[in-house]
């Protein structure tokens, strides 16, 4: 009886090492996609931060540029228009779309002051504009440090295994935040002859 009873024994032992395995296996990748989520909902959070800083210290800039550019309406409509649709959007991919478009209404509201010498040397103008380059590069830090975050999420979301946990966690593949081609090749052009 005991030949037959260690056997057992061991073949049990043996089951249940592979099932704590297992178990240990499935909690590692679930948390790994849970944490991968929460690390691009973090950056992206950081880059929504970023976003509305811009956003606050785009109507001080356009007071101050419209004291010497009061004919150029059209772009500060567009400037009131992409904010606007910035705090209205529900989702990343539809903030995305408006801080890109925002980010050409910017730059030519920056060229309108190479027409406006004394806009260029008022105080209040030259600290919004040092404030606004410096959110800038806050934003494409916070940019990059939330691609990378993306980046991991989906690579790990299309790996074997990968795919398996983030189903089992309610993950789903992230947007990568990109500017648009238009952006990104084209020069911003200020054109007064309207």
């Amino acid at each position: 009886m005991r030949r037959v009873l260690l056997p057992v024994l061991v073949l049990f032992a043996v089951l249940v090492v592979i099932a704590i395995g297992v178990f240990i296996w499935y909690l590692i990748g679930y948390n790994m996609a849970v944490q991968k989520d929460q690390a691009a909902d973090a950056a992206w959070a950081d880059v929504e931060a970023q976003l509305t800083r811009r956003y606050d210290l785009v109507p001080n800039l356009v007071a101050t540029v419209k004291g010497y550019a009061e004919h150029e309406e059209k772009i500060f409509t567009e400037l009131a228009e992409a904010r606007k649709s910035y705090f209205a959007a529900q989702a990343p991919g539809e903030q995305i779309a408006a801080a890109n478009r925002l980010e050409g209404v910017i730059s030519r509201l920056l060229m309108l002051t190479e027409n406006y010498p004394n806009l260029r040397a008022a105080e209040t103008f030259l600290s919004l504009q040092d404030q606004l380059e410096g959110t800038e590069n806050r934003i494409a830090v916070a940019r990059t440090r939330y691609n990378e975050a993306v980046r991991d999420l989906n690579t790990f979301a299309r790996s074997f295994f990968g795919r398996f946990f983030v189903a089992q966690a309610g993950v789903e593949e992230a947007q990568y935040f990109e500017a648009p081609a238009e952006v990104a090749e084209t020069v911003p052009q200020v054109d007064f002859a309207d």
